[in-house]
């Protein structure tokens, strides 16, 4: 009972992590820690997804090392936003005048 009273809290807050990405979409530091936000919701729901029925946990390293990989490449793109355009605004980056 208290495991899916879990899962139901984990599901509220990746909700809210989502509205967050959709209603913080100015700047890209903003949207990329909202989206870590909800990879870990994910993350968690698996976990007790998988806890709750006895399974293996192998395919959470895989997921682990994809989330990371993601944040990796949010990061590499922030940095190269900053230098080429100097603030992480992303009405200056698609600008394609």
């Amino acid at each position: 009972m208290l495991n899916y009273f879990l899962s139901f809290m984990l599901s509220g807050v990746f909700i809210c992590g989502l509205a967050s990405f959709s209603f913080k979409h100015k700047h890209m530091l903003s949207m990329l820690l909202s989206l870590e936000f909800t990879v870990l919701c994910v993350y968690l729901n698996i976990f007790m997804y998988l806890m709750m029925n006895n399974t293996e946990m192998f395919f959470l390293m895989i997921y682990l090392t994809m989330s990371v990989c993601e944040g990796a490449m949010g990061l590499t793109i922030l940095v190269l936003m900053i230098r080429t355009y100097g603030n992480d605004y992303i009405m200056t980056f698609t600008s394609l005048w």
